[in-house]
């Protein structure tokens, strides 16, 4: 039986931190020294932090975040910052990123160059375009202006990218800024379909699009590929990131 993974990747972090915390704790009982020096058990914390992750088999990228958090957290604490400011910061990276943790989709900005190479991927007749979790807007406000012949829905549902998204497309009358879930979004009316997603809610969203998109609908993934279904074809570009585009004809 496959063991089945955790309902959210903080779980296994909040536990390695706690039981590299474990040994820092032990040293400090041991050398009570040391808690003059706070930014040496921090260290230490941080690195059983890590080899716990590793262990747990934890994506690559938790290391330096296990690695860091506790000394950054010890260093930041010196600086003649007053509480209300972290609590301010605390809440912006809330209303930015969200429930990130659940829907396992950070907030990636497309580029221009990406909205140039979708515009000419749409359908020449027009019709309706979606983009799922469409962050601050960007995106959709360069492609509106390249097909006017369009009509777009970006769905997000993270609170201030939602906000910043409505203001940059005000002046749009065939962008249309919806707050929500993009899974509960009905993708049969849509020509296109573009995402912008993470590796780990992609073939979830490939059984949406093979259920919901008509026969012929286009599905445009950015960076990130549906596994086990062939591309209809992929186009690298030229942007800062250097994107790949995946296209896709799930309704086929």
């Amino acid at each position: 039986m496959s063991r089945r993974p955790p309902s959210s990747p903080l779980l296994p972090a909040l536990a390695a931190q706690v039981l590299g915390a474990l040994p820092a704790l032990a040293a400090l009982v041991l050398v009570p020294g040391l808690a003059e020096i706070p930014l040496l058990p921090a260290l230490a914390q941080g690195a059983c932090a890590a080899i716990v992750s590793r262990l747990q088999r934890a994506p690559a990228w938790w290391i330096p975040i296990h690695l860091g958090f506790l000394p950054l957290a010890v260093l930041a604490a010196r600086l003649p910052v007053p509480p209300a400011a972290w609590l301010g910061g605390f809440l912006v990276l809330l209303l930015v990123f969200w429930r990130t943790d659940r829907s396992r989709v950070p907030l990636y900005l497309s580029h221009r160059i990406v909205a140039e190479c979708v515009a000419g991927l749409l359908p020449p007749g027009g019709g309706q375009v979606a983009d799922l979790g469409c962050g601050e807007g960007g995106f959709l406000a360069n492609l509106s202006r390249l097909r006017p012949d369009c009509s777009f829905l970006g769905v997000e549902h993270a609170p201030l990218p939602w906000l910043v998204a409505r203001w940059r497309t005000r002046d749009l009358p065939n962008v249309v800024i919806r707050y929500g879930d993009f899974w509960n979004l009905d993708l049969g009316p849509f020509a296109a379909v573009y995402a912008f997603l993470s590796p780990v809610p992609m073939a979830r969203l490939g059984e949406k699009a093979a259920r919901e998109m008509g026969h012929g609908a286009l599905l445009v993934s950015n960076s990130f590929p549906i596994p086990d279904l062939a591309a209809e074809d992929e186009i690298q570009l030229a942007d800062p990131r250097r994107s790949r585009l995946y296209l896709y004809r799930p309704g086929a």
